[in-house]
């Protein structure tokens, strides 16, 4: 029943510089929404109700609660473009509440943690693969990088002579990072190893651009070694970045180095300095009861 509709919207978000991530999960929301339609006693989209959407939302096929804020904001757009070609008079979905997600309590590296996993990928760092790994480390745990910012370096976007980094962000969004010193090094170590001066920067035994499983899968390794009781992944290290950056540079330049447009995004990230919060409690009157 939908079919014609969903195709000439998701033309409409290619037309209007959807991402191709946000496509990918309209185009995935849609189709449920597509056989959620097709078992009700309706002929027309005009039929279906409000209380229709609400039960999609909250009940077919027992969502997730990240699944049920993703087809809330599916159908506020898809009705909304509906109601731009003139399909239907009023956007019911406009009224359908986003679900509350439950915060959970986020983790990071404590400095312990953060060097013995340093160690460990800097000990395998005298071959090139080695090498690469311990960047791919010190851009996660230095910079707070995203994994899809890391994986789509390259060569051409290290400048080691200003020491600066150009990342590509979610949207298309182009920024430059400054580069530490000891991640200058390590890549100009590394690129002495690649002769191609443009291309991918972080090369599998193919030479191929690396992969996230690739990425996983090291990850994987460490913990395994180390017995590290944290689930290891590329943004626990963006969470480690933040709080230690904060510590020192405040939220101003943490936000600008994690590269977030609002700074509530970046209150996520950083977390109680607990420096601050033991000099706080000694001086603290109610302390010395």
């Amino acid at each position: 029943m939908l079919h014609n509709y969903i195709e000439q919207f998701l033309h409409y978000c290619q037309a209007s510089n959807f991402t191709a991530k946000s496509i990918e999960a309209l185009t995935a929301r849609l189709r449920q929404f597509d056989r959620y339609c097709q078992t009700l006693a309706i002929d027309s989209i005009t039929d279906v109700s409000y209380e229709h959407l609400l039960a999609f939302v909250a009940d077919f096929d027992t969502p997730s609660v990240h699944v049920k804020k993703s087809r809330v904001w599916t159908l506020h757009q898809f009705y909304h473009f509906l109601k731009l070609i003139q399909l239907i008079d009023e956007n019911i979905a406009t009224h359908i509440p986003y679900p509350k997600l439950v915060k959970k309590v986020p983790q990071y590296l404590t400095m312990t943690e953060f060097n013995l996993i340093l160690r460990y990928f800097a000990s395998q760092a005298d071959t090139p693969h080695g090498l690469r790994n311990l960047i791919v480390i010190m851009l996660f745990g230095f910079l707070g990088l995203r994994l899809l910012s890391v994986l789509k370096l390259n060569v051409e976007d290290v400048d080691l002579e200003a020491g600066l980094l150009c990342i590509r962000e979610k949207g298309s969004v182009r920024r430059l990072l400054p580069l530490p010193e000891i991640l200058s090094q390590a890549l100009a170590s590394y690129l002495r190893t690649n002769d191609d001066p443009r291309g991918p920067l972080l090369l599998s035994k193919r030479r191929k651009r690396i992969s996230e499983r690739t990425v996983q899968d090291l990850l994987r390794t460490a913990i395994a070694k180390l017995g590290i009781e944290k689930h290891l992944h590329a943004h626990l290290f963006r969470h480690t970045a933040a709080t230690y950056l904060n510590k020192v540079a405040g939220p101003d330049d943490t936000q600008q180095v994690l590269g977030h447009a609002a700074r509530r995004n970046t209150v996520q990230y950083t977390h109680l300095n607990p420096d601050v919060y033991a000099v706080y409690m000694r001086k603290h009157p109610y302390m010395n009861l």
